[in-house]
């Protein structure tokens, strides 16, 4: 039949151009099926806080909380913690952060300005957030954020711990916080993902034209291959009529 020859070929040929990115697209789903979201975040890694209700008397009001920054105007303010203790998270303009500002953290009770904050405190902070089965081993400030940790501007402060997955926590020294756990999971995901979505930069443009085109190609894989179990579906069912009606 010429529609089966035909089909066979489009759905041989077709599929030996993206057969490879079709195995990668199954491959790089099964890992992502393995392993929670949660884990691959580190989350199960994360000291879960229990932080009572803050006693207002004893909290410096938000008026002086910027007064002690010496700034004059503020985006956004937000009273949060750091390690249990009250702190006042303020987002001041600064045109070297754009649109975005700059955060300024000052203690809610003495109203010390704490950002950036010192190597010291940086550790305290890793450690305190860090709930797996290894130990601190060390700390760096980059003056640059690395990929993984959403790249960009930095400083940011870079904590290893010497568990298995060699967990590193990125703490932005503004916020005074733990903002990025990333482990060995988290990075074999990170690569998998970029090749799922055929972006082999950052991972961020998951609707790029080639893999728009390539995933309509592999649908046509999928169509062929369809076509092809039907026709051989009939023949064989026809067939096998034939043979019954011989056999009467």
């Amino acid at each position: 039949m010429k529609i089966l020859r035909w089909t066979l070929r489009l759905h041989k040929w077709i599929a030996l151009l993206v057969g490879l990115q079709i195995f990668i697209w199954v491959g790089t789903g099964i890992y992502f099926s393995l392993f929670p979201i949660e884990e691959i975040r580190g989350n199960h890694k994360k000291t879960e806080w229990t932080v009572q209700p803050f006693d207002t008397d004893r909290i410096i009001p938000l008026h002086k909380a910027v007064e002690n920054t010496g700034t004059k105007s503020v985006k956004s303010a937000e009273l949060g913690h750091m390690m249990g203790r009250p702190v006042w998270r303020l987002v001041v303009p600064d045109e070297a952060h754009g649109d975005h500002g700059k955060i300024i953290t000052v203690d809610g009770r003495s109203g010390r300005v704490l950002s950036p904050i010192a190597k010291p405190l940086a550790i305290q902070i890793a450690k305190s957030d860090y709930a797996g089965d290894g130990v601190f081993s060390s700390i760096e400030y980059l003056n640059k954020t690395p990929s993984e940790a959403g790249g960009g501007a930095g400083p940011i402060w870079a904590a290893q711990f010497n568990d298995k997955e060699k967990t590193t926590l990125y703490i932005d020294p503004n916020a005074a916080k733990v903002t990025k756990s990333r482990s060995t999971r988290w990075r074999l995901f990170d690569f998998f993902f970029k090749l799922h979505v055929m972006d082999y930069d950052d991972g961020e443009d998951f609707d790029s034209l080639h893999l728009k085109v390539i995933s309509m190609i592999a649908m046509l894989v999928v169509l062929s291959g369809f076509t092809l179990l039907f026709i051989r579906l009939r023949r064989m069912f026809l067939t096998r009529r034939a043979r019954n009606q011989e056999d009467f």
